[in-house]
């Protein structure tokens, strides 16, 4: 897979593929710019060889219409202000007026498009479109990661088009970070695998159970495990026609003598909400009226030990309901195990990214992916759409 370093861009028009998925406040400002940032490696290298810039990216879910509320005028001001220099939003992302303000630009110039997803064909991954926003370009960067693993138009259909096509910095980190993760880790390897359900997670677990030296489950997911156990769960999430696969993935552990762990103890309430009574039980004596809603202490000493010889962790998913404080102390002691550990330590985007980051404690990590459904596929073992389709001109 070449990289923008493979390539001359120089007074080239460059159309560069980003996540700008940004949430925005009340104010319809950017509120966390850690994927604009995450970048700028990419941007400021195109700058500075005097590249054209085309900055492309969807925001939200406008399903095929122009919504004003969708609008990538904050991130593109945002854009502006960390580069500190202009970032011109233009009213398209096809269209004539589009293709002449593109052909007016001067090297180092920067305009974003605004939303791809303005228009359907940009999700159906439409032939015609992709080539339309590949006219637009000499030459096509993909540093979306985190959209990677969806066949859309300017992720997988424009590379078909664009007539040269290749990997940003980010798109690059994460690949290597991966290939550190699963393809070529240092061991043993310890994969940590929590989150709300089984059925979202069935086939990284299995994927897991053929590369990784220990596997640690929690997280509402774990109730199913007790399930096929044969303990009762009270109230707790549960998938019951999850049991028996449940069952399976135990099974599978045992014949490959892959050590699992799953919580001895947990923190229970009657419900999910930070007023909830609490107490600390065995996981044989979750009450009939309660719901497991995070590991106790003996579970986070238990997964500690786990921790202490692993060579590479890669943690997906939280162990418990962090975003509620009462329910976070078993995923924040993880973070503060996983951040003192001597391991290279890659951590899954999404809801596990934004735990570390709640631990104050990010920096102590080797990587955490920007992306949380394209990092769960690669551990999968899927194929992402815009990696294949880059390998395949490359």
């Amino acid at each position: 897979m070449k990289t923008i370093k493979d390539v001359d861009v120089t007074q080239k028009r460059v159309f560069l593929r980003v996540d700008f998925n940004v949430p925005l406040d009340a104010q319809g400002q950017v509120s966390d710019d850690a994927r604009i940032r995450a970048a700028l490696p990419t941007i400021s290298y195109a700058i500075e060889k005097g590249a054209k810039l085309i900055v492309a990216s969807h925001l939200g879910r406008p399903k095929g219409k122009a919504v004003a509320a969708y609008s990538l005028k904050p991130a593109a001001e945002r854009l502006s202000a960390l580069l500190n220099r202009p970032v011109t939003l233009l009213d398209d992302c096809v269209g004539d007026a589009v293709r002449s303000a593109i052909d007016r630009m001067k090297p180092q110039d920067v305009v974003m498009l605004e939303n791809l997803r303005f228009h359907p064909e940009e999700e159906k991954n439409d032939d015609a479109f992709g080539r339309a926003l590949a006219e637009l370009c000499d030459v096509y960067v993909n540093d979306a990661f985190a959209v990677s693993h969806r066949a859309n138009a300017s992720v997988e259909a424009m590379v078909r088009h664009a007539p040269v096509a290749c990997a940003g910095f980010l798109l690059e980190k994460e690949m290597t970070y991966f290939r550190m993760a699963l393809l070529d880790p240092k061991r043993p390897l310890v994969a940590i695998v929590g989150g709300a359900k089984v059925s979202s997670k069935i086939g990284l677990l299995k994927n897991l159970l053929d590369k990784v030296d220990k596997l640690l489950i929690g997280g509402a997911m774990a109730n199913t495990f007790f399930r096929a156990m044969g303990y009762a769960t009270g109230k707790s999430l549960v998938e019951e026609d999850l049991i028996a696969t449940a069952s399976d993935v135990l099974k599978a552990a045992r014949e490959r003598g892959i050590p699992l762990y799953l919580p001895v103890d947990v923190v229970t309430a009657p419900r999910m909400e930070a007023d909830a009574p609490i107490r600390h039980v065995p996981v044989p004596e979750i009450g009939a009226e309660e719901m497991a809603l995070d590991v106790g202490p003996a579970t986070g000493l238990l997964f500690a030990e786990a921790l202490q010889d692993a060579a590479t962790i890669v943690w997906n998913g939280p162990i418990g309901a962090f975003e509620i404080p009462a329910f976070s102390r078993g995923t924040l002691s993880l973070v503060d195990h996983v951040a003192t550990s001597t391991a290279i330590s890659i951590i899954g985007g999404g809801d596990t990214g934004a735990a570390v980051h709640l631990s104050g404690k990010a920096d102590r990590m080797t990587y955490i992916s920007t992306g949380g459904g394209a990092f769960l596929e690669l551990l999968e073992g899927k194929a992402l759409p815009g990696v294949v389709a880059l390998e395949s001109v490359s």
